[in-house]
């Protein structure tokens, strides 16, 4: 009796896991359609419903993946594979499951990471057509950056060599300049100097010229300054005749 019980105990397990497979199996499907149809929101939501029946799934898991891939959700993508790669062992599928990683990297611009992805999966698929010419693309695009780069560089070096040049000889103008106006601000003083000792020589032989009289006012002055003498001997002499008829006659007597 109880050989029977377990029996049917395990038939209805059995039973339990088909149909959650099959329910699995249901949503896959119907999220291969949606994908087929570029319909990549709604069979993300029927891949998930499948991992909810059968969580360690790895078709709805990797169908997972490249539906949020083309929903360009690269880091829930790439989250997605990595997970996958932790619990599988097949080569074919790891294989499968690094590819992925390497195009999910090279589109977030990880050229370096998706490389190394790309050899991971050769090391599992060595004869994945698909993975050679991905690898080679990628290498070619990180040459790409490089001669990008260094161009970059080169660009920033010569840009920062003009600049210096042009600092230099702007600081060169700004003191050819200053030299320059030193020098115009010494001849102006020159000049100036000259002109006013031009001036004050004028002004010297004006005052001298006006300071100089002719022969002929020489003369007259001479002239003048003789009769005034003459005159002021005359004026002395009537003083002193005067001076003395008074004295005679203060003493003369009354006989």
């Amino acid at each position: 009796m109880t050989k029977y019980i377990v029996l049917f105990m395990g038939m209805i397990c059995l039973l339990s896991l088909e149909a959650t497979a099959q329910k699995e199996r249901k949503f896959i499907r119907k999220g291969n359609d949606l994908f087929d149809g570029n319909k990549y929101e709604n069979s993300e939501v029927e891949y998930r419903k499948a991992l909810d029946k059968k969580i360690h799934s790895y078709e709805a898991g990797f169908n997972l993946g490249d539906a949020l891939y083309k929903q360009k959700k690269y880091d829930e993508a790439l989250k997605q594979y990595k997970a996958l790669t932790l619990t599988e062992k097949d080569p074919q599928k790891l294989g499968q499951l690094y590819h992925n990683i390497g195009n999910t990297l090279l589109m977030n611009r990880k050229v370096d990471e998706s490389i190394n992805a790309y050899k991971q999966s050769l090391r599992y698929a060595p004869d994945s057509q698909e993975t050679k010419y991905n690898l080679e693309y990628a290498r070619r695009m990180k040459q790409k950056q490089q001669k990008q780069k260094k161009k970059q560089q080169n660009k920033n070096q010569k840009d920062k060599d003009q600049q210096k040049k042009d600092s230099k000889d702007q600081n060169k103008k700004n003191q050819d300049k200053k030299d320059q106006q030193k020098k115009d601000q010494q001849n102006q003083n020159k000049d100036k100097n000259k002109q006013n000792s031009k001036d004050q020589k004028k002004q010297n032989g004006e005052q001298a010229q006006k300071n100089k009289i002719s022969k002929q006012d020489a003369q007259r002055l001479l002239e003048a300054l003789q009769n005034d003498e003459k005159k002021v001997q005359e004026k002395v002499q009537k003083a002193r005749a005067k001076s003395q008829k008074v004295k005679r006659s203060k003493i003369k007597k009354d006989w």
